[in-house]
């Protein structure tokens, strides 16, 4: 569900009619999320406390367990935990997520072998899994190998006895609802409801494009050769279909509580898209685009221009100021100034007949966040 390469996804909505954009709640997405933060806590400082206190409060024998298969959302979100995006259903109207747990564990059983055995082994041949190429075993188990001990097991189980891994992932999965997941989703599923249905008012009121900005800042909707596009700003690459016939048409959006600064797509071929997106963001209004992200890193990544936004922060100055404390040509300033301001990170004023440059203080702090946010988006 995430993977690498170039700066975006895209999910074509040619001809898509609004209410083919479907704002609703996954408890089963929301708790691989939380599953997620708990594995993976300095990837959302502001879910700290939960985090700690739901894994102090976990039974060994369940912890352990956990640990059994966390890869399936670590380092990728497996698809497992969307199943309704990839049960068929021949044509109609597609399933949706269920309302319980339960219903949507029961979707993940009608899921069929082939799909559950490549989906819990995306992260071993994430590439081949994204394309809907099938699994082949023996470069699973290769890849796993590389992997670690833990991923062989897993892999080995799974190719061997998927119907038993299948079993004992639904148990898992009941476990932690009985351990902290319930609780946790009683408390959470207010405040995603409202979200949905707040989204799902303005994509009546306002529309596609004003409904999709809304979801993230990284999101917008674009034509592109005469197709209708949603555009995801990201550090992957990825392309999916929400208007195939043979998959039943439509996205689905989940507003999660654990995402942030996850935006969640599912593009795997052959599967419906669905985009997992965060609310009650911690994070700086305004997300950064990738491109101004690696115009400003690349800004600062030069010794001389380290130096001069260490001047630049303590105050406002001209070049021939900025040159003659460096030892260096006025021109030579100039052109550092310059990579500075395309990157947004000098502000400039004048002074009378003077131009001054002062650093944008605020700016080089959200860099922190902004690159957290957009390496793991």
């Amino acid at each position: 569900m995430h993977h690498h390469g170039g700066v975006s996804v895209t999910i074509d909505i040619t001809g898509l009619p609004a209410e083919g954009l479907v704002f609703g709640l996954s408890p089963l997405a929301e708790l691989g999320a939380a599953l997620h933060t708990l594995a993976e806590p300095a990837h959302h400082p502001g879910l700290h406390g939960w985090a700690t206190a739901t894994a102090a409060g976990l039974k060994p024998d369940l912890a352990e367990r956990l640990h059994e298969a966390n890869f399936l959302w670590t380092a990728t979100m497996s698809d497992v935990f969307l199943p309704y995006a990839g049960v068929r259903e021949g044509h109609g109207t597609p399933p949706r997520p269920g309302e319980t747990l339960a219903e949507e564990l029961d979707l993940l059983d009608r899921l069929d072998e082939e799909r559950f055995v490549a989906a819990a082994l995306e992260f071993v041949c994430c590439v081949s899994y994204m394309n809907g190429e099938p699994v082949r075993p023996a470069r699973a188990l290769e890849m796993a190998a590389n992997r670690g001990p833990r991923q062989l097991d897993f892999t080995r189980r799974l190719l061997d006895d998927p119907g038993g891994v299948r079993a004992w992932l639904r148990r898992l999965f009941e476990d932690c609802d009985k351990a902290f997941f319930a609780d946790t989703w009683r408390r959470l599923q207010p405040a995603l409801a409202a979200d949905a249905r707040e989204k799902a008012g303005l994509l009546r009121r306002k529309g596609l494009d004003e409904a999709v900005r809304a979801v993230s800042s990284a999101m917008s909707v674009r034509e592109e050769d005469g197709r209708r596009l949603i555009h995801m700003d990201k550090m992957l690459q990825g392309r999916t279909t929400a208007v195939d016939p043979g998959l039943g048409t439509g996205v689905t959006f989940l507003p999660s509580r654990f995402g942030w600064p996850h935006l969640v797509v599912l593009s795997t071929r052959g599967w419906r898209p669905v985009v997992q997106y965060p609310i009650g963001v911690q994070g700086v209004p305004g997300t950064a685009s990738v491109d101004l992200l690696q115009r400003r890193m690349e800004a600062l990544a030069h010794p001389m221009r380290m130096r001069l936004c260490r001047q630049l922060a303590r105050g406002a100055y001209t070049t021939s100021e900025l040159a003659e404390a460096y030892g260096i040509t006025a021109p030579e300033v100039s052109r550092h100034l310059s990579v500075l301001k395309k990157a947004e990170l000098v502000s400039v004023r004048r002074r009378g007949r003077y131009v001054l440059h002062q650093l944008d203080v605020s700016a080089v702090a959200r860099i922190g966040g902004d690159f957290l946010e957009t390496v793991l988006r």
